[in-house]
């Protein structure tokens, strides 16, 4: 009996694969920004005198007290730009004018000098003392001061007032709107002023 002959069928063309989904890169976390750090605000100049004022309430400690003691540590600072000007920038020599806070009137009282090199304040470590900081570390005090001594007293203080209205004073950081710092610095050209409105005897 005759067979029929059947042709092979042709195995069917394999399709091309559906190219796979590469997936995509992780995307790395984007850097934190670098923190750039704070500009310093004041740069001491390699040459030429470097002048302050500091202030003190006068029924602390006030320009009658230093004309007493002649020389006292400028204790009690507990703010970080005040405290790094006495820590960072200033020099045996430099020339500081003593000015009475929260009194009548507040002014510029009189002259004083740096007299020594910047120390741990030791009221921070004083439980008993107003200015105690538990947290500073006595291996790393937080808190510095330098030691000062008594130049000249004025005649009289010179107010506040009237070095705001003085326009020779342009500029001076202590009539700056909102100017509560303690420790500042003054241009040799402002503490001449004074010393001449206060007809001073020290001479810059």
């Amino acid at each position: 009996m005759a067979t029929k002959k059947t042709t092979p069928k042709k195995p069917a063309a394999k399709q091309p694969a559906a190219p796979t989904k590469k997936p995509a890169a992780a995307k790395k976390p984007a850097a934190p920004p670098t923190k750039k750090p704070a500009a310093t605000p004041f740069q001491r100049p390699a040459v030429g005198p470097v002048c302050w004022l500091m202030k003190s309430e006068p029924d602390v400690y006030g320009i009658a007290e230093l004309e007493r003691d002649r020389t006292s540590g400028w204790e009690g600072v507990r703010n970080y730009l005040a405290r790094n000007f006495m820590r960072d920038f200033m020099k045996v020599g430099d020339l500081v004018l003593f000015y009475h806070s929260n009194a009548s009137p507040s002014g510029v009282a009189g002259v004083a000098r740096v007299a020594g090199a910047p120390l741990p304040d030791p009221t921070q470590f004083d439980p008993k003392s107003d200015y105690h900081d538990a947290d500073s570390d006595p291996r790393a005090p937080r808190w510095m001061m330098v030691p000062i001594a008594f130049v000249e007293r004025f005649a009289e203080v010179l107010s506040l007032e009237s070095l705001k209205d003085d326009p020779a004073l342009e500029g001076m950081a202590l009539l700056q709107r909102g100017q509560r710092l303690s420790v500042q610095p003054v241009l040799p050209a402002h503490f001449r002023h004074v010393l001449a409105l206060a007809k001073a005897k020290t001479a810059l």
